[in-house]
């Protein structure tokens, strides 16, 4: 069903504009290759969910322009453009309104290179722009659609927080894992010195029936672990992922930081499998968690990880130790893989 447009609200000088907003992550808990329902295998990923960065879009439209005279600022995403031109022809069919150019402003203080999903969320703001500039609300199959043509691959960040096994090249998801995570207290980090990760230039290695057996039983472990709330075996799924990530990532510093999460009674690892972002997860049910976090804290700092925030999964964010981390990020602009990464600001 096609959904009913309403008036868009008109900026200063009378054109129509519209915002949108969308979240990043911090990297993921599983990825690997998986059975859909028809037993075919596809890519996919099970998302970490943060609260605090993200990015937020303003489309002006311009009607009587031509569909291709858009703009985008800062000028080097790419790919946000060209989610902006999907989104107006898509926009267009659905109210009947001619598709015309216009500008989008972005602002994101999602770090660029960390794996944290920073250009999925420019893509999925940019697309709920330019559809509130047309008095519409994509429903969520289409935003991800129009994401997966924008960018070939996507993140889950136009769902809300339930965990899903999303796959990421088809923009659908293969399994919702039930209503929430369990909570966790995540000790953020970034690996091999916070350096951004080239995905196109890793090695494609092709996984084998056994690589899919064995993501097929993280997958029921994880399934499980969300049932039960049980935080143990979420860590341990996420830590196998993460050291099966290492097959192809090979972060030198991967051993040292499981070696630390040990030691400080964490329950595992997380890592983003296309980024240099870490985390070590603690069970927030855990006796002396503080000092658990604290110690953790400093063997990163001793090892030279640098940290980045200190942060919950919980439905009420709360900063522990230091109070909130400050959120101003440097984004620079530069091309879409080559750009220098921004760091989580420290603790």
């Amino acid at each position: 069903m096609i959904p009913a447009a309403r008036p868009a609200t008109p900026r200063a000088g009378g054109l129509p504009t519209g915002t949108g907003y969308a979240p990043c992550h911090h990297g993921e808990l599983l990825q690997g290759v998986f059975l859909d329902d028809d037993g075919r295998r596809c890519a996919g990923l099970v998302t970490l969910p943060m609260a605090g960065p993200g990015s937020t879009a303003a489309f002006t439209r311009r009607p009587g322009t031509a569909p291709g005279a858009l703009t985008v600022l800062p000028a080097d995403r790419t790919k946000a453009a060209r989610a902006a031109a999907l989104a107006v022809a898509e926009c267009a069919w659905r109210t009947g309104v001619p598709a015309c150019g216009g500008e989008v402003r972005l602002t994101c203080d999602v770090p660029v290179g960390l794996g944290m999903g920073s250009s999925t969320a420019d893509v999925i703001a940019t697309v709920r722009a330019v559809a509130d500039s047309y008095g519409l609300r994509l429903p969520v199959d289409t935003i991800a659609r129009l994401a997966v043509r924008a960018e070939l691959a996507c993140d889950p960040l136009m769902l809300d927080r339930r965990p899903v096994l999303f796959a990421q090249r088809e923009g659908r998801v293969l399994e919702i894992l039930g209503p929430a995570l369990p909570p966790l207290v995540v000790v953020g980090c970034t690996l091999g010195g916070g350096a951004p990760v080239d995905t196109l230039a890793l090695p494609v290695r092709e996984a084998g029936d056994g690589d899919v057996r064995a993501f097929e039983r993280l997958r029921t472990l994880l399934r499980r672990a969300v049932a039960t709330g049980d935080v143990h075996q979420l860590g341990e799924v996420a830590t196998a992922s993460a050291r099966r990530g290492q097959q192809l990532l090979g972060h030198p510093d991967f051993d040292a930081l499981t070696g630390i999460a040990r030691r400080a009674g964490a329950v595992g690892v997380q890592i983003a499998h296309s980024g240099a972002v870490a985390g070590v997860l603690f069970d927030p049910a855990a006796p002396e968690l503080r000092h658990r976090v604290r110690s953790c804290l400093e063997a990163l700092d001793a090892h030279g990880i640098p940290t980045t925030r200190t942060f919950t999964t919980f439905t009420t964010t709360k900063e522990l130790l230091h109070g909130p981390a400050h959120r101003g990020v440097d984004r620079p602009a530069g091309p879409d893989t080559p750009r220098r990464p921004a760091r989580l600001p420290a603790l």
